[in-house]
Order: structure tokens, then sequence, then C-alpha cells
């Protein structure tokens, strides 16, 4: 998988490099969104068949608070996350 970006980086034209940096760049913007709601929806199955917070990091390979914000459906920096008593009342935590 990642063969294809260091293929990339071996590419010797500098401007065709850079061509194609910004192709990967692109695409992996547009495909992260998507994989961000389809980790968060796996995130809240697993929640759902009584699965902990832990264990669903464990299992995604990921730290428990990122899967307290993919149950959350928080996108934003971690050094921004609403503090508990701050989030609002409708809002999982």
């Amino acid at each position: 998988m990642l063969e294809a970006l260091d293929a990339v980086e071996r590419i010797a034209d500098p401007e065709e490099r850079s061509r194609a940096q910004m192709q990967i760049t692109t695409a992996t913007r547009e495909r992260s969104a998507l994989w961000a709601k389809e980790r968060g929806e796996l995130a809240r199955r697993l929640q759902g068949e009584g699965v902990s917070v832990r264990g669903i990091a464990n299992r995604l390979g990921v730290k428990p608070s990122t899967v307290q914000d993919l149950l959350r459906n928080y996108k934003g920096s971690g050094r921004d996350r609403p503090l508990a008593n701050e989030r609002k009342p409708e809002e999982p935590s």
C-alpha cells in the first residue's frame, strides 16, 4: 500500500512529482472523510453490541479518546474538544 507513495517520492522530475503529490493529497482528503464516517458507523455498531470503548479501541487499533470522538461524530482537534461539562445535554459522552 505505501509502496505507491514511495514510488511518487522517487519521481525524478520535480514538476511531475509535485503533480502526483497533489493528486494523492486531494484523493486522501476526500477519502478521509468517507473513511471517518465508516469508522464512526462501525464504532457505534460495536457499542450497540455491548463492546466497551476500550474494546472498540483495541479492535480498531486506536486510542479510546479517538473512539469517543467517533461515537460523538466529533471531527475537530483534540485541543478544541469541548469538555464534558461544556457539552450540550443531547451530545453523547
